[in-house]
């Protein structure tokens, strides 16, 4: 789990500086949109590994999930929480949001589910689809701000815990090094959770 994990931390960061070059303007981000297009096969082989290491990942978190409430099948009269966080709590909830979010970002964005398409194909200065356009129009929409802010946040919640329980799972971790780690984690996922949420207000803005 902690190498799925990683692999799709590192997906997380590379697709924000992507994403990023929305506010460089219309220009960039079609060409960049339209870069990665280019590259035809690749791009859909890489997606359905991407799609692969998520399901393994979410199969090993709800697996984790079975073994822990098998392991403890009748709970504490009285559980008090030490070392335990919200966001180590909340993992299978914000993890089960994250699969509805990211089927619903794929339909959306990638499958143009609910995309007027005929109003952003052809649409760009180079004669390619419109992401600017589409990016924008989505983030002006109140529903779609509000969902994907959500995602955004439990995003946060699930790095986290997600990040430092990384370097606990490989036992790199000890008593004098946990809490850094933790903050560790809490900084990283902070850091993305600005990021993508100025991609979003961004894109709001400049609709």
């Amino acid at each position: 789990m902690a190498v799925t994990g990683l692999i799709l931390v590192s997906f997380v960061c590379v697709h924000l500086l992507g994403n990023l070059s929305l506010f460089a303007g219309a220009d960039a981000i079609n060409t960049y949109a339209a870069k990665l297009q280019s590259l035809g096969p690749i791009v859909w082989i890489f997606r359905a590994v991407m799609l692969a290491v998520f399901a393994v990942h979410v199969g090993f978190g709800i697996q984790l999930t079975v073994q822990n409430n098998a392991a403890r099948p009748v709970g504490y009269l009285q559980k008090v929480n030490e070392r335990s966080t919200f966001s180590s709590r909340s993992m299978i909830v914000t993890g089960g949001v994250l699969f509805i979010f990211i089927v619903w970002h794929l339909a959306h964005f990638t499958g143009h589910v609910g995309v007027d398409t005929a109003k952003f194909a052809g649409a760009a200065a180079d004669g390619h689809f419109d992401v600017y356009g589409m990016v924008t129009t989505a983030f002006s929409s109140a529903f779609y701000f509000i969902l994907y802010a959500v995602g955004m946040a439990c995003l946060f919640l699930h790095l986290a815990h997600g990040v430092g329980s990384f370097f606990q799972s490989l036992g790199l971790t000890s008593e004098c090094t946990l809490d850094g780690v933790g903050v560790f984690g809490k900084a990283v996922s902070f850091i993305l959770l600005v990021g993508y949420f100025a991609v979003i207000i961004c894109g709001a803005v400049k609709a």
